[in-house]
């Protein structure tokens, strides 16, 4: 009797363990696509564009309405999603004028510190990944400077379709010889890659962050991946069994869209792998935008933001609000919707503490932890979101600022700062500066505490020197 309590202690024991050590090695994926509009998915409405997977992890999850970039363009955005500070602490205002400083502590330093596998798969565009080649702006600031130990990465934009091969439907930027793209390469931890470099780039950047799963759930490690797709971002070319699938649609939207699927089928193919590697239920989904749709194809009618205004580039609701969803089963509610004001800055201290992890004090954020709205609970944002977009050699600096169902911004380059509130006028037509001074002026005045506050962080306040 006393040795047969004796092994029921143990195995409780053991129990109690395993589920502890289960709880500390939870996955994390963090999905983002590249110029990818409001607009542009099912999830959201759009009922032309075919997105299965990307729709059935908003019914798995948590689908996020009010969800925004930190800014309205890819550079400055991915900065914040890995650290949860504000580009402009980094002096990262737009794209290709700055790289991630090595002082920044991003989620890849953090989790490998922990123990945690960490893989890089596809758009960087954060630094150069190319160490001896010199260009004109930005420097070399690869993902292996910054906690990945897997790498397969771009320095920023390639055709989203056959990524060495410029495309025929183009006529812009990465002109090469003999056909060839000139732009972007891809680089396989440090060395340039030239094998398994046709078809859909969605497949391809896949084909390299599966084996890296694998490997680590062969290991026993936990795992973060963060995958981050050129698709939808120009040269945007769609394979020919992708163009089928949308057959009387303008011929642009029909690369524009059937990348997009092509896309959300790698995104079904991952997580058809995970369940089969029996890790889905142990595992977080995140999904975001960079920014809102292309100037060009928003303002040709191809891309959408949904009901708001502006594109890309813009302080408007259609630069900055983009498509959003959250999965992890058994911790997140089935089918959830949410209106509260999230931003890809709140991803560094959410997964923290989903994963038990203390947020490193030595910096300030400008994210917070949205565990609770994730779990059905009521909350209020404690940091207002706050965005910049500076480009002084073209005259830009453009800024947003809100807080509460109110958003204060200069829209454009040559606009006027304009007051809006949200909850009333989602598509920002009544600038209500003039009608509510008061409010006007104390908008402002918080935004310029928190430029003040850029300002220290980038001038090298927050480093050890």
């Amino acid at each position: 009797m006393h040795k047969t309590k004796i092994l029921l202690l143990f195995l409780t024991l053991s129990i109690g363990v395993s589920g502890f050590v289960k709880a500390q090695k939870t996955n994390v994926i963090m999905l983002m696509a590249d110029d990818l509009g409001w607009g542009d998915v099912g999830f959201n409405g759009n009922e032309k564009i075919i997105t299965p997977h990307l729709d059935n992890m908003a019914e798995a999850g948590i689908r996020f309405t009010n969800f925004y970039a930190a800014a309205p363009l890819c550079s400055p955005t991915r900065a914040s999603c890995l650290t949860g500070r504000a580009p402009f602490r980094q002096g990262i205002f737009a794209a290709h004028t700055g790289a991630m400083r090595h002082a920044e502590t991003t989620i890849a330093e953090v989790l490998k510190k922990k123990g945690y596998a960490t893989g890089f798969f596809g758009k960087w565009h954060l630094g150069w990944v190319e160490a001896d080649k010199l260009e004109s702006r930005g420097h070399y600031s690869p993902p292996w400077h910054h906690g990945f130990e897997e790498v397969f990465a771009t320095k920023s934009a390639v055709p989203t379709w056959d990524p060495t091969v410029y495309p025929d439907n183009w006529s812009g930027f990465g002109k090469g010889e003999n056909g060839k793209w000139g732009g972007s390469i891809y680089v396989h931890n440090g060395v340039p890659e030239t094998e398994n470099l046709d078809g859909d780039d969605s497949r391809i950047i896949m084909d390299r962050a599966i084996p890296f799963i694998e490997k680590s759930i062969n290991e026993e490690k936990p795992f973060l991946a963060t995958i981050w797709f050129h698709t939808p971002h120009e040269p945007v070319v769609a394979g020919p069994e992708y163009l089928a699938k949308y057959p009387g649609l303008p011929e642009e939207q029909k690369h524009l869209y059937g990348c997009i699927t092509a896309m959300d089928e790698q995104i079904g193919r991952l997580k058809a792998f995970l369940k089969e590697k029996g890790v889905a239920e142990n595992t977080i989904l995140l999904f975001c935008s960079d920014n809102g749709p292309a100037d060009p194809q928003a303002k040709a009618g191809i891309a959408s933001a949904g009901p708001f205004r502006g594109h890309k580039h813009q302080m408007w609701e259609g630069g900055l609000r983009v498509p959003s969803v959250i999965e992890w089963p058994g911790n997140i509610e089935a089918g959830q919707t949410s209106d509260f004001t999230a931003c890809t800055s709140d991803y560094f201290p959410t997964i923290l503490e989903m994963l038990n992890i203390p947020v490193p004090d030595k910096v300030p954020l400008d994210g917070i932890s949205i565990l609770p709205v994730l779990r059905g609970k009521e909350m209020e944002r404690t940091i207002p979101f706050a965005a910049g977009f500076l480009r002084h050699y073209r005259d830009i600096e453009t800024y947003a600022f809100i807080d509460g169902q109110y958003k204060i911004c200069i829209p454009d380059k040559g606009d006027e700062m304009m007051l809006f509130d949200l909850e009333a006028d989602p598509e920002e037509s009544n600038d209500l500066a003039q009608e509510k001074p008061e409010l006007f002026e104390k908008l402002k005045a918080g935004l310029e505490k928190v430029k003040a506050s850029w300002t220290l962080s980038r001038e090298g306040y927050d480093y050890q020197w």
